[in-house]
């Protein structure tokens, strides 16, 4: 079930189960998902430092969310004006959770697929300007997808880690900007312009 769901779309804690974006067109408009094993929606204040760190504004701008979960950061990048937004989830209930939030904001530019993120980004074939990898704090697929994205970014293109530890990241990539809040590790990573090593 690999069809998109498309529909154009910033985020406070509202409740249980219940997000609000921050910023952009969309501030204040709720989001609500299903409890999910592994869910772990990315904090409001994370989200601001993050959107902070990229600018605020994402005009024209292409992302990827994988492993979306609720879908926060995705519908924050749409909120703040990016052009396309494309959300991975493979969780049934968490997937038509974000079909519904694309119908109730009217996100014509954000596209959700049922998949697995690491098969997602081992076959997808388009770039990006910026990625969101926050897969579950279990999982041990960060070092393949590492190896896989920068044939995925654009020219001066970045990826949002989060993580249960501090990445070390490997060649090509670069750390760019970290924090930490709790027991999240939270890294932005580029690859520098010189270095094309990782590319395709």
């Amino acid at each position: 079930m690999n069809r998109p769901y498309g529909m154009k779309c910033g985020f406070l804690e509202v409740s249980l189960n219940k997000l609000r974006i921050i910023g952009g067109d969309l501030r204040r408009r709720v989001i609500s998902f299903p409890d999910a094993s592994g869910l772990r929606p990315t904090p409001d204040r994370v989200r601001e430092t993050l959107f902070n760190w990229l600018g605020q504004t994402l005009y024209g701008r292409t992302c990827l969310d994988l492993f979306a979960g609720s879908g926060a950061l995705g519908f924050e990048a749409a909120s703040r004006g990016a052009e396309r937004v494309v959300m991975v989830e493979q969780n049934p209930a968490v997937f038509r959770a974000l079909q519904d939030n694309i119908a109730k904001l009217a996100c014509a530019n954000v596209f959700a697929y049922r998949q697995d993120g690491l098969e997602f980004a081992s076959r997808d074939m388009h770039r990006y300007d910026v990625i969101f990898l926050d897969p579950p704090f279990q999982s041990d697929c960060l070092p393949r997808l590492l190896e896989i994205l920068p044939q995925r970014l654009n020219e001066d293109g970045m990826i949002y880690v989060e993580s249960g530890a501090a990445l070390d990241v490997p060649p090509p990539w670069q750390t760019i900007k970290s924090g930490k809040a709790g027991q999240v590790h939270y890294q932005l990573l580029g690859i520098p312009a010189n270095d094309l090593s990782g590319r395709k």
